[in-house]
């Protein structure tokens, strides 16, 4: 096999030398054959040399032997160099892996949960012909979002809020620049779309808006809410305690959705939730149907009903309190139209003595197609009235008012807004307002 292959190479050789011998003498052919056959020779040497090493590197190395590394090959020698074998491309870094938690059960694996933060925050300026008022600049509320999710179906969702106060530095100690607040603290289970439970402190859904925009005035289009579902008002429930059953079905496209809720509702300050617990042993509860037709985009139309009992500070009575709400949404940016209605009844334990308050308002923004689709103006329209025999509401005030703005979205997650009110309460004259608000998301 030696000899066949020292033959191909010497054809493979000689062919040149053919050439070359047609233009020299028969001794200068014979000198060039020979030194092709050396160096023919020391080639095959060298693949033999090769091919041993190969063998022996195949072979399993003794763990104690130490790694001998190759000779180089001799610079007057020529090496035969092999390509290297494919590899697979290397896998990308992998990040560290989360710190474990701390006492988890033996027999469970997990990891930390990842929190998620998301802020809001507004300024504002106001200034009102009304008698004996300041105006001027003021800071809104600093608002932080707080989500994470703790298994694949249970979730936990929190809103802190931080509001400037108008006695900040006043009183023994002094009063802090801003009140804190845990506006809402929610752990939630999710079983499937049709069955859901969570437990914590909520947005009453009792009414659409209290339900949709939250704390975070860039969240809305309009400076203000409506005074109805205003933060501190007293006119609904704001917040309510407790546990809530909700979820969804498709029910042939109008993709029904429910709410059911008990709880602490209000405390002896009506505009306060129960947050340390009920003050009459007393559970309120709620149900909140509404639907969202699949072939209607954005339109959403329910109802819902509340039922409390309270039993109001520094007094020995007790009021029942039914609340029956309405709204009729559409939810898009040419044209949103939203509009709400609710009626509480109060009625006094061991008397006949009933009244009824009832508060609604219409508003109408429209996104204009011009200046790439940047401004919004809207209106809104609102009413309240309570009769003088509802004593709960005595702090609340019989309301007529209409705004007018324009939003302005500076960027995707900042707006300027600017709003005319025109408010007219029983016994007051009519006050006129201009209000500008920067808001924004973080």
């Amino acid at each position: 096999m030696r000899s066949s292959r020292k033959f191909g190479c010497l054809l493979l050789l000689f062919s040149p030398a053919v050439i070359y011998g047609q233009t020299a003498d028969a001794a200068d052919s014979k000198e060039l054959i020979r030194a092709l056959l050396n160096r023919i020779d020391q080639l095959e040497k060298r693949v033999a040399d090769l091919e041993s090493h190969s063998a022996t590197a195949a072979a399993p190395a003794p763990q104690n032997a130490p790694a001998v590394p190759n000779p180089p090959a001799p610079q007057d020698q020529l090496a035969v160099v092999q390509p290297p074998p494919e590899q697979a491309p290397e896998a990308p870094p992998q990040p560290a892996p989360p710190p474990r938690m701390t006492g988890e059960h033996p027999g469970m694996t997990g990891v930390m949960p990842a929190m998620h933060l998301q802020g809001f925050s507004d300024f504002n300026f106001s200034a009102t012909d009304q008698p004996h008022t300041h105006s001027g600049f003021s800071e809104g509320q600093f608002v932080l979002h707080v989500y994470s999710q703790l298994s694949q179906k249970v979730s936990y969702f929190g809103e802190l809020s931080f509001t400037a106060r108008t006695d900040a530095g006043l009183g023994s100690p002094p009063a802090p620049g801003f009140n804190a607040e845990v506006e809402r603290s929610i752990i939630r289970f999710d079983e499937n779309d049709y069955f859901k439970v969570s437990f914590g402190r909520y947005h009453t859904p009792i009414n659409w808006w209290n339900m949709t925009f939250h704390h975070g005035a860039w969240l809305q289009t309009t400076v203000s809410r409506p005074e109805m579902v205003q933060f501190g008002g007293s006119f609904l429930p704001i917040h309510f305690v407790g546990a809530l059953v909700e979820g969804a079905f498709p029910a042939n496209g109008l993709n029904l959705n429910y709410n059911i809720g008990i709880g602490n509702g209000r405390s002896s300050v009506i505009n306060r939730s129960g947050d340390w617990g009920d003050i009459n042993n007393n559970r309120a509860w709620l149900v909140t149907v509404f639907s969202r037709p699949s072939r209607l985009y954005g339109f959403q139309v329910g109802g819902s009903v509340y039922r409390d009992l309270i039993t109001p500070a520094l007094s020995n009575k007790a009021y029942r309190e039914w609340i029956e709400s309405g709204h009729i949404v559409w939810q898009k940016e040419n044209p949103e139209i939203i509009a709400e209605f609710s009626n509480v009844t109060h009625q006094q334990v061991d008397t006949s003595l009933i009244s009824n308050s009832q508060a609604w308002y219409v508003q109408m923004a429209y996104r204009l197609p011009w200046f790439e689709r940047l401004w919004k103006p809207y209106y809104r329209f609102e009413y309240i009235h309570i009769p003088l025999s509802d004593p709960l509401f005595r702090l609340v005030p019989t309301l007529a008012g209409s705004t007018v703005g324009v939003r302005y979205d500076i960027s995707s997650f900042a707006a300027l807004k600017f709003e005319w009110r025109n408010q007219r309460r029983p016994g007051d004259l009519r006050v006129n307002g201009v209000f500008a608000q920067t808001s924004f998301t973080f």
